[in-house]
Order: C-alpha cells, then structure tokens, then sequence
C-alpha cells in the first residue's frame, strides 16, 4: 500500500517549552489539535518513552467519530517529540509516524513537523488543510504572553 509524507515548518512566537508542553498536555492538545469543524477527546495520554495515547475526533456537522492513538518513541524536552500513530478504522490501516522538532530562534520556536506513512486512501491535500488549521490554533494557544 502507498503511502505519503507531509512537511511542515512554522516560526512561533512562544519559546519552546511552551510548545513542547502543548504537544504533551491532554487538555491543550484537545483545544489545539483538532481541525476546523471537530472536537477532540483525549481518552489518555501518558507522555513518556513507550508511553500511549488515545484520542478522538468528532466532525461537529456529522458527528461521525474517528479514533486514533500511538506511542511515544522519542522525547527530548523542547526539542523532539517522536510518535506513532494509527486509526481504529480497518479502511486506514497502516502506521504513521509524527516527528516535531523544536529549535529557539531570536523570536520564539521554530517548529518542524513530518508526518511519514500517511495511508493512500487519505487524501495528502487533506491532511495539509488539516495541519494549517491545527497549527494556527497551536499558534493562539502558545503565542499570548496573559499577565496574571
């Protein structure tokens, strides 16, 4: 089965522990993650070497579900986060791996991102348009500095 890769880099204005943090945080990844027009549920997350998630996503129109979880491969704080990822839907077999590199700049983070194994049913400009929208909320999340 074919699969594709998509690539993504980005310059955030937040340092990056702030955006390791939003990868590994149950509640900030449900409030960034999930693209426009769904929800996100985190079932759980145990962020540590061999540790597992598993999440959900719920299309808002729809209200169809789709689940997916992995396993945690590699972390380096504020710097690496490397994962797997599969769907529970037997039509999207395969494992996908996520890696997400972190490097300070003068400015923030800048953040890069290759998700590998994408199955060929799902449609790469899909999951580009998926991407943008979650990281532009990853950028409303990370970005304000809010005085307490």
């Amino acid at each position: 089965m074919a699969t594709s890769t998509v690539r993504f880099h980005r310059i955030l204005r937040a340092p990056p522990e702030r955006v390791y943090r939003a990868f590994l945080d149950p509640m900030a990844m449900a409030k960034w993650i999930p693209p426009n027009g769904f929800t996100c549920t985190v079932h759980h997350m145990e962020a540590r070497v061999g540790g597992t998630f598993r999440m959900s996503f719920t299309n808002f129109a729809s209200e169809q579900i789709h689940s997916f979880g992995g396993e945690y491969l590699e972390l380096i704080p504020n710097e690496l986060i490397r994962y797997t990822d599969s769907f529970e839907d037997p039509n999207l077999a395969g494992v996908l791996q996520v890696t997400v590199s972190l490097r300070a700049v003068s400015c923030g983070s800048e953040l890069h991102i290759v998700q590998e194994g994408i199955p060929e049913v799902i449609p790469v400009e899909m999951c580009y348009l998926g991407w943008q929208d979650s990281l532009e909320s990853l950028a409303r999340l990370v970005e304000p500095e809010i005085r307490e």
